[in-house]
C-alpha cells in the first residue's frame, strides 16, 4: 500500500469522497467524535461531508440537540452524537481530569469548589434553560465563586466532563450551556470494555487506514487501554505494513478505491489532518509548518487529490464571502476548475456568493 492509497481510502472513510449519511447525527456518530473548538469552522467540517445540507440545517440539528459540543478525549471541544455522549464522557473523563489536575491546583479549584459550582450550575439551568458563559459566570460570582484568570473555563469543563452540562442552543450569535440530563434524557451506558471496543471500531472504520499511535493520539486513552481497544477489533480489521508502521482499517475496503480528481476546502482542525499523529500521507514535510503552526494551530487547507496543496481563509462581507487562496504549488487547468467548484460549494453552504483572489 502506497501513501496515495492511504489518502484515497481516508477520503472515502471520512465521507469526503462519498457521502453515506443524511444527517449530522449520523455522520458524527460514524466518525466517533469530531474536533470542534472553532464552532464556525466545525459546522463546515460537517457541511463538506454532507454536501446536500446548508449551514442553517447543520445549526438546526445542533440546536435540537442531535449533536452536542463538549470537551472529550485529548481534551478539546468535540462534536459528538447525542447517542454517544454519555459513554464517551465516562470512558475519557479520567484521563482528562488527570491532565487538568496541575492547572486546577494552580487556580485553587478544589473538589469542594467544583462541587459547589456544579450545584450553582444545576440550579441556574434546570427547567430546560440555556445560559451563556457570561450569564453562568454571573451566577457563580453571586455564589462567591471566582471565575477570573480562566477559572470559568475550567469550572465549565469539569462540569462537562462530569456529565452535568453540555452545549445548549445558539442564542443570537452566542453559545449557551444546558443540563445534559435535560438535553439528552435517555442515557446510553456501556461497560468499559464495550466502550473501548466501540471507540476503536469507530476510529479505524471512519479514519482508517491509521496506526496504533494515531489512535492513541486521537483518543487520548492511556497506551494500555488503547492497545486493548485495538486488540478487541483486530478480527474485523485488516492491516498493511509500510516500513515500520502498521496501518489498520475496515475489512470492507481491501484495496484503495479508484476516485475521480477532487478538491476540498477543509476547515481549521479538520479530522482529515488533525486525527493522525503521522500526517505524511496527506502533507509533505516541507509544507507541514505552513498548515500546522509550531503551537498546534491547524489552518484551513486546500486538499487536491488527497494532498494538502494550499491554504484558504474567508472574509465575510455584507452579501459576499471573499475566499483568499494561498497555493503551495501550481495547478493544472482541471485542478483550477475543481478549486473554483470547491469555492462554489462553500458559497452554497453559507448561502452567499463567494469571490476569490486570482487562483495564481
Amino acid at each position: 500500500m502506497e501513501q496515495s492509497e492511504i489518502s484515497a481510502i481516508r477520503l472515502q472513510n471520512q465521507q469526503l469522497a462519498v457521502t453515506s449519511f443524511h444527517t449530522p447525527k449520523e455522520l458524527v456518530g460514524w466518525m466517533g467524535a469530531m474536533q470542534a473548538q472553532d464552532f464556525i469552522q466545525a459546522k463546515w467540517a460537517l457541511g463538506v461531508r454532507l454536501p446536500h445540507l446548508t449551514e442553517e440545517q447543520i445549526l438546526s440539528a445542533f440546536n435540537q440537540g442531535d449533536i452536542l459540543r463538549t470537551h472529550l478525549m485529548r481534551p478539546t471541544w468535540h462534536f459528538v452524537s447525542a447517542d454517544d455522549i454519555y459513554w464517551l464522557l465516562e470512558l475519557t473523563a479520567k484521563q482528562i481530569k488527570s491532565a487538568m489536575k496541575a492547572r486546577n491546583r494552580d487556580l485553587e479549584l478544589t473538589e469542594a469548589v467544583f462541587k459547589k459550582s456544579q450545584e450553582v450550575l444545576v440550579k441556574a439551568l434546570e427547567g430546560h434553560r440555556s445560559l451563556t458563559r457570561e450569564e453562568l459566570s454571573s451566577q457563580l460570582n453571586r455564589a462567591e465563586i471566582s471565575t477570573d484568570e480562566n477559572r470559568l473555563s475550567h469550572i465549565l469543563m469539569e462540569a462537562e466532563i462530569d456529565g452535568i452540562i453540555c452545549s445548549g442552543g445558539i442564542r443570537g450569535k452566542k453559545q449557551t450551556h444546558a443540563l445534559l440530563s435535560e438535553r439528552v434524557p435517555q442515557k446510553k451506558n456501556l461497560i468499559k470494555e464495550e466502550a473501548l471496543a466501540l471507540l476503536a471500531k469507530k476510529y479505524f472504520t471512519s479514519h482508517g487506514p491509521a496506526t496504533f499511535p494515531d489512535f492513541v493520539w486521537w483518543s487520548g486513552l492511556p497506551v494500555a487501554e488503547a492497545r486493548k481497544a485495538l486488540d478487541m477489533n483486530k478480527s474485523t480489521l485488516i492491516s498493511e505494513t509500510i516500513g515500520n508502521d502498521t496501518y489498520w482499517f475496515s475489512d470492507s475496503i481491501s484495496i484503495a478505491p479508484s476516485l475521480p480528481d477532487s478538491v476540498y476546502l477543509l476547515p481549521a482542525f479538520d479530522e482529515y489532518l488533525i486525527s493522525y499523529k503521522n500526517r505524511s500521507a496527506a502533507i509533505t514535510a516541507d509544507h507541514h509548518s505552513k498548515a500546522i503552526s509550531s503551537n498546534g494551530i491547524f489552518r484551513p487547507v486546500v486538499v487536491v487529490n488527497g494532498q494538502i496543496s494550499g491554504l484558504w481563509k474567508r472574509t465575510l462581507q455584507k452579501e459576499i464571502t471573499s475566499i483568499e487562496l494561498d497555493h503551495f504549488r501550481p495547478h493544472n487547468q482541471k485542478e483550477k476548475d475543481l478549486i473554483a467548484k470547491a469555492v462554489e460549494n462553500y458559497g452554497r453552504f453559507v448561502k452567499m456568493r463567494c469571490t476569490t483572489n486570482s487562483l495564481y
